[in-house]
């Protein structure tokens, strides 16, 4: 039997769900993401000698913003009462794997939102970083785990 599409009604229309009947459980969504630069930014940036100033600080907070202001940016997506977001940075060689958590206790998933952290913690990242190198680039925006809710945990499988 297919799955039937939660975001549109019987006719086709697209709506917000109905989360009021679902019970208040703790919830948790990992999202990343991957900036591309060449290995002279990289060293720019970890060694924080941007003319912007600390790149990997503002994305942080620009992150952090992001996941807050989700249902702005994302139409369907239900206003939540986040406790938890934390964006983090691993440089690597081809340039810098960008992570998401957010946590919640509420009545529908944060996966919109950790993936809106770590993408807007990227894009972030190229604005900070496009004076030195105008190539950085933003791939593998990804949902890696979430755990909670009706559908419980999911983890990506190992690529």
């Amino acid at each position: 039997m297919a799955r039937k599409l939660t975001h549109l009604d019987e006719t086709g229309a697209a709506h917000m769900v109905d989360v009021a009947e679902k019970p208040v459980t703790s919830r948790e969504a990992v999202a990343e993401c991957l900036v591309r630069m060449a290995p002279e930014t990289r060293e720019a940036l970890r060694a924080a000698t941007l003319a912007k100033g600390d790149a990997l600080g503002v994305a942080r907070v620009a992150g952090i913003m992001a996941a807050k202001r989700t249902p702005e940016l994302i139409p369907l997506t239900h206003p939540l009462p986040i406790s938890s977001i934390a964006v983090d940075f691993e440089l690597e060689a081809g340039g810098v794997r960008v992570t998401a958590r957010v946590r919640v206790s509420g009545q529908t998933g944060v996966e919109m939102e950790a993936l809106t952290a770590a993408a807007v913690a990227g894009l972030t990242l190229i604005d900070m970083l496009k004076g030195l190198e105008k190539g950085v680039y933003l791939e593998s925006v990804r949902l890696l785990s979430k755990s909670g809710g009706k559908s419980g945990d999911w983890t990506r499988p190992p690529s």
